[in-house]
This record gives structure tokens, C-alpha cells and sequence, in this order.
């Protein structure tokens, strides 16, 4: 295929009706703008989502950035990275919110900075975890797809978060998480026992809604979680005294490797030959890109 065949291929996918609605994009931006206190034109083309507003401050003190407030979220931008940090609270309701709102922006990719409890035995706290794929015990992921549908983490997305791993000698575990809607389970035997049947390696509240949430969007996300309490062990119920160390000694960290995984995801998708969007948001593709990485 000639280079003009290939612009004009190009100029066609841009003419092309994505079917998006007008007046959903407008509600949608305007509700994260709202909720965030900042800008959509602010977001940057990576986006790192966390439940935790210590998370933000020290993405935004280590540079020197402001932080933006609005009725729900936190977010702080830095666009010499190429980065946005977004605090979205907890659970998977709020989970599916920022993925419906972000996906008319933009953004490349994303990656959850998130806690879990550990369930198996090797598990330590400060371990991370790589989660594939999340059991849908939340009832979010319904919204999205039926529960024949698997949930999984965007494969790109952790394939950086596992080079990054490797590079720093990280200790780190890979399996599958289960996402509930039940914050406070770990005295329900009855729940228990359906961890013990379904065999997941790892507990949150997001994870599951997230990968659901954005593979209908078409638009790439992974996690990485910090092992911050081992929930079925002797003593190993999240404590205020523990969650407190935890904060203390692994925040920086966990921020440290989100953006060099985001920075690694950027070099990525670069090279990838048919450009990063797709579905709907490849309208946001720069037909020069796309055409130079052909």
C-alpha cells in the first residue's frame, strides 16, 4: 500500500461517524469537571486512578503541583510526564463512573493504584500484585457486559507493569483478584467459604468494574496492587495502626512505579502500527501518528 493510499485511508477513519452522542460527551465532561474540580483539557494522556488522597499529595508535593479539588474526586496533572493522578474514592460504583467519564477524553491508557488483602499464605505485606483477571463479585460488571464475559486487565498495560517490576527486583505476585461490593467481610464465613471455592489470590473493590468498565470503552487498563493486609491469616484483619505503616512505607514506592509504568506504556504504544484508540475514541488518533508508525 502506497503512503497516499494509506493518508487516504486515514482521512476517511477521521470522516467517519464514531456514533457518539453529543449531548452524553458534553454530560460526561461536564460531570468529571464538576467532580474533579479541574478541566478536562487539563487530563493528560496517561492516567493513574487510586482510592487514596495520600497518593495525590505525593505525586503533586514530589513536583511541585497543585492540587485540584472538586465535589468528589482529587486530581493533580503533570504534563512534563504526560500524567494525571486521579483520587476516585472506593468501590466499584465509583470505579465505573471514572471509566464512563474518562473515556471521552483522550487517554491513552490507565492504571489502577490500588490495596488488596492477600490470600495466600507466601503472601507479606508490601508484596505486589499483578492482578490478570478480577471474579465479578461486585454486580457493577453487569452493567457492561453479561457473566459469561471474563474480566481482565488490559494485556499491554501489564505486560509494563511487570517489566517495570523486574527491572527494580520487585517482589511481586500474578494471579487473579476478587472484586466485592462488601467492604467489611472478614468475619462472614459464608463469604469465606466462597473465597476458599473460587480460589482467587488476591480481594479488593474495584479491580473487576474497572477492566469491565474499560474494555467497553475500548480504552487500556491495568492494575498494580500493594499487599497491604493478608485478611484469612491470624491477626491479619487491616488494623488502623496497620494501614498506617503501610501508608508509611510504601506509598512512595507504589506512586514511583505507577509513573515510570505510565512512562514505559508511553514508549509502548508509540510503536504500536495501528495507532493506540480504538472503536469510538479513535477519533482522538493523529492521523501524522498513525501514518508514521504504518
Amino acid at each position: 500500500m502506497t503512503l497516499i493510499n494509506k493518508v487516504n485511508l486515514m482521512e476517511e477513519d477521521c470522516n467517519y461517524n464514531f456514533n457518539v452522542n453529543p449531548l452524553e460527551e458534553k454530560i460526561a465532561t461536564d460531570t468529571l469537571e464538576r467532580y474533579s474540580g479541574s478541566t478536562v483539557q487539563d487530563f493528560q494522556p496517561y492516567l493513574l486512578l487510586t482510592n487514596f488522597p495520600r497518593y495525590v499529595r505525593q505525586f503533586a508535593n514530589d513536583r511541585n503541583l497543585p492540587i485540584l479539588e472538586g465535589s468528589m474526586f482529587s486530581v493533580a496533572h503533570s504534563p512534563e510526564e504526560k500524567v494525571s493522578i486521579l483520587d476516585f474514592k472506593i468501590g466499584s460504583a465509583a470505579a465505573a463512573l471514572i471509566i464512563d467519564l474518562c473515556a471521552f477524553l483522550p487517554i491513552r491508557a490507565a492504571l489502577l493504584l490500588g490495596m488488596c488483602g492477600g490470600l495466600r499464605k507466601h503472601h507479606k505485606i508490601g508484596d505486589y500484585f499483578v492482578p490478570v483477571a478480577g471474579i465479578r463479585g461486585e454486580g457493577t460488571s453487569d452493567f457492561y457486559f453479561p457473566q459469561e464475559v471474563p474480566s481482565m486487565a488490559n494485556f499491554l498495560v501489564q505486560k509494563c507493569v511487570s517489566n517495570v517490576l523486574d527491572r527494580q527486583n520487585s517482589t511481586y505476585h500474578i494471579g487473579i483478584t476478587h472484586t466485592t461490593n462488601k467492604r467489611f467481610w472478614e468475619f462472614n464465613e459464608n463469604f469465606k467459604s466462597r473465597l476458599e471455592k473460587t480460589r482467587p489470590q488476591a480481594i479488593e473493590m474495584e479491580c473487576a468494574t474497572l477492566f469491565m468498565a474499560s474494555y467497553y470503552h475500548k480504552l487500556p487498563l491495568g492494575a498494580l496492587l500493594l499487599i497491604s493486609d493478608l485478611p484469612l491469616g491470624k491477626d491479619g484483619v487491616k488494623t488502623k495502626q496497620s494501614s498506617e505503616k503501610v501508608y508509611q512505607e510504601y506509598t512512595i514506592d507504589h506512586v514511583d512505579k505507577g509513573v515510570k509504568i505510565m512512562l514505559e506504556l508511553d514508549a509502548t504504544l508509540n510503536h504500536q502500527a495501528k495507532g493506540v484508540f480504538r472503536g469510538a475514541r479513535r477519533r482522538f488518533e493523529s492521523p501524522k501518528v498513525a501514518i508514521s508508525d504504518s
